[in-house]
């Protein structure tokens, strides 16, 4: 999951930074809406946010019980990472359809992210509504791995005194191991690597690569383990493993464009790999165009290419108007 993608309350809390972000597993998908909700997925899909707000809204105007439609709308606004607005669809949806795990994942996620972006009394505050909320769409649904994963998530980076755990995070990744043997080996690796067995979790992400039959996606999760670990050279090994795997999804060159821009390696081929995945057309939720432009132009302006850098600010604004670290980028730009 991204990503797009989701950061803890008790990480900001406990002074950790976002942690989250950064583990979070490459490989999670992000759940299908129904059939009525096609178009407007293709919307976010391609990043086409301000489209997709538009419909919605209209949407909405004709239908207020539509839980669905809010579901749709906060995605959108987590996109754009306006979370307040992410949040409040996100309880719209769930107030209407109590009972549906995909909206109650997704609201856990906008919890998380506005925890993780605000004050420590704020963070502290939506600490039990994160863990309720993944815990809920987990009893709704024990089949949603990607649920599943972030409620393990929380557990392995929140202590027992906020409901977290290191058991309870082996729980979540026994029950998975039954549905995705490779997502098993990705959370066995973070407990691991929480835990300081780093030895222990390299071997579990080798692990979730051979599992998942050599999908890029695992293999970029092994370099994000390489990034913290400053072992840039095989982490850049490892991206390239990503690129030459059998199985890959669409937004694994933009993952792996974010992955070497953090660490401030090769930013030719960073903005290579943002460049291929415009062009290929974006088609998945948690790498949206507007996005693939703003990383495109972070690193363009890295490399002091200032032009470029404001072009694709004005291009990710252009998708999603709301996007404020494009607006402030090219604000910056243009003083």
């Amino acid at each position: 999951m991204k990503q797009e993608t989701i950061a803890l309350a008790i990480t900001l809390m406990l002074g950790l930074g976002s942690g989250w972000a950064e583990s979070a597993p490459v490989s999670a998908a992000v759940s299908s809406s129904a059939a009525a909700g096609v178009g407007i997925n293709e919307m976010l899909s391609a990043g086409r946010v301000d489209d997709a707000v538009k419909a919605l809204d209209l949407r909405l105007k004709n239908s207020p019980r539509d839980a669905e439609a809010y579901n749709l709308l906060s995605r959108s606004y987590f996109a754009m990472q306006k979370w307040d607005q992410a949040i409040a669809a996100g309880e719209k949806a769930v107030s209407i359809a109590p009972n549906n795990s995909e909206y109650h994942m997704w609201l856990g996620r906008a919890y998380a992210e506005k925890a993780d972006h605000s004050s420590f009394v704020t963070a502290a505050g939506l600490t039990k509504k994160i863990r309720q909320e993944f815990e809920r769409a987990v009893e709704l649904d024990a089949s949603n791995v990607s649920a599943r994963s972030d409620l393990a998530e929380f557990y392995i980076e929140a202590p027992a005194f906020m409901g977290g755990g290191k058991s309870k995070a082996r729980q979540q990744a026994e029950a998975i191991a039954q549905q995705d043997e490779a997502a098993a080996h990705w959370l066995q690796a973070r407990i691991a690597e929480k835990d300081k067995r780093f030895d222990v979790a390299e071997q579990e992400y080798h692990n979730a690569i051979q599992a998942s039959g050599n999908q890029g996606s695992y293999w970029l999760n092994l370099a994000s383990f390489y990034k913290r670990q400053k072992r840039l050279s095989e982490m850049e090994t490892a991206i390239t493993s990503a690129m030459a795997a059998d199985k890959k999804r669409p937004n694994v060159l933009f993952d792996a464009a974010q992955i070497l821009f953090g660490a401030g390696r090769n930013f030719v081929g960073a903005a290579n790999f943002v460049r291929k995945y415009l062009v290929n057309g974006p088609t998945v939720e948690e790498a949206p165009a507007f996005q693939a432009h703003y990383l495109l132009g972070e690193i363009l302006e890295k490399e002091g290419d200032k032009a470029g850098a404001a072009a694709e600010y004005r291009a990710a604004l252009a998708l999603a108007s709301d996007f404020e670290r494009a607006r402030t980028a090219l604000d910056r730009l243009q003083k």
